[in-house]
């Protein structure tokens, strides 16, 4: 098939919004759970461990599932799959409410009502992933690459604005009636009106999709998105970053516990105060400072890891509760550039034909990082600093990394709003899927 390029067509305002609506409502309901997911845990009766481990199941399903969620939105059309990710989270968040509010009432022994919750989240994990990729690969293909970075960037938003949105909304769910269950049920009614949204009004992506070649056996180009030595080091990069990240929100609200000697329900409107200044921090990285600036990838992948070694830094030593949460914000600030940084770098790594797969092996990557969790959280219990100071190491591997990696080193070195933009095209290729 000959290579053909063309510009992109232009999205509406109206269309990026709904697409940004299907990150953000997931998002909500992910950080608000982790939001109350330790005192959930402490009131049932669960070992911290246990707490940070209920994501692990659906880590896995999340990695495995998501390039081939990415492939069937080649095949079936970007619309359909962001409406089965979004019922995928509904189902699950709504299940896991139900288990949550049995083990409240101590119907069950707390390792049975570990593994019921372990099921119920391993749902999102199998259907949630079909959202993502879809919703990056629909942006991907109307965006030129000269703007690309700008683009999700904003699209990355969804995340910091669900990070401030989650723990905000959580403790307003807390009811009577329903308990420390109340925010769950309540982020499945958030994702239902999302899903009758997205069925009503998002019009499908009509660019079109090459049907793929046969290609002789061994042909690097039909090689794996994990393997494809163009997305490698973003992929490795984007590994870690999520790591450090995830183990950062997981082992916070613990630290906010410990650190101001509360009970588990009192916990909650400090918590909720620190993940907001972190998630504004994030916003003002990417929706502020990365289109004042006009960063691109390469800047952002070298700030990013930067900022937020500083960040965990602070948070290793701080003495107390307002240190905390200065030095959470300030890593996420970094977080801010380092996530649209390694995810802008990879889509323009590619044609637009394989956005949908570099869109799946980023999600993967995004999920599987879920897995190690546990390990920062016994870590933490046995040395209280210990997973800070060792995300600022693997953060200061990751600066020196961005210097010396070819790809990471020559990461689009353009603004990303250059003059010229207009002029941009999308290259389309055959590389099989």
């Amino acid at each position: 098939m000959t290579e053909v390029s063309s510009a992109p067509p232009r999205m509406s305002k109206r269309t990026f919004t709904i697409i940004f609506g299907v990150s953000l409502a997931t998002q909500i309901g992910n950080t608000g759970l982790i939001s109350v997911l330790p005192p959930i845990g402490r009131s049932i009766g669960l070992a911290d461990e246990m707490v940070v481990s209920i994501f692990s199941l659906s880590a896995l399903l999340w990695a495995f599932t998501s390039p081939r969620w990415a492939a069937a939105s080649d095949r079936y059309g970007r619309k359909p799959l962001m409406m089965v990710g979004l019922a995928g989270f509904m189902v699950s968040m709504a299940l896991c409410g139900l288990v949550v509010k049995a083990g409240l009432l101590h119907m069950a022994t707390p390792l049975v009502i570990f593994g019921a919750f372990l099921v119920c989240r391993a749902l999102f994990g199998a259907f949630g992933p079909a959202s993502n990729p879809a919703s990056q690969a629909y942006v991907a293909e109307h965006t030129p690459r000269e703007r690309r970075t700008q683009s999700m960037a904003s699209l990355a938003g969804a995340v910091g604005l669900g990070q401030v949105t989650g723990p905000f909304l959580a403790p307003l769910f807390i009811l009577p009636a329903v308990g420390l269950s109340g925010p769950l049920f309540a982020f499945a009614l958030i994702a239902a009106a999302m899903l009758a949204i997205v069925a009503a009004f998002l019009p499908e992506s009509t660019v079109p999709r090459p049907q793929p070649v046969v290609r002789a056996p061994g042909d690097a180009k039909d090689l794996p998105m994990w393997r494809d030595e163009r997305v490698i080091p973003f992929l490795i990069y984007g590994f870690i970053v999520a790591t450090c990240q995830t183990a950062q929100q997981q082992t916070l609200g613990f630290l906010v516990l410990d650190k101001l000697h509360v009970t588990p329900l009192e916990s909650q409107r400090p918590l909720a105060m620190a993940m907001m200044f972190g998630a504004v921090a994030g916003l003002l990285a990417q929706w502020g400072l990365i289109r004042m600036f006009e960063m691109n990838p390469r800047q952002l992948l070298r700030w990013g890891v930067g900022v937020a070694a500083a960040g965990n830094l602070i948070v290793a030593l701080a003495p107390d509760y307002f240190w905390v949460v200065a030095g959470y914000a300030i890593a996420s600030l970094g977080f801010g550039f380092a996530r649209p940084g390694f995810t802008a770098g990879a889509s323009i790594a590619v044609g637009a034909i394989d956005q949908a797969r570099v869109a799946g092996a980023i999600a993967a990557v995004n999920g599987i990082n879920v897995i190690l969790a546990p390990a920062f959280m016994w870590l933490y219990r046995h040395v209280q600093s210990g997973p800070f100071l060792l995300n600022m190491a693997l953060m200061t591997a990751l600066l020196v990394y961005t210097f010396r990696n070819p790809q990471l080193r020559n990461a689009d070195p353009e603004p990303a709003t250059r003059a010229d933009a207009t002029l941009a095209t999308l290259e389309r290729t055959d590389e099989g899927a």
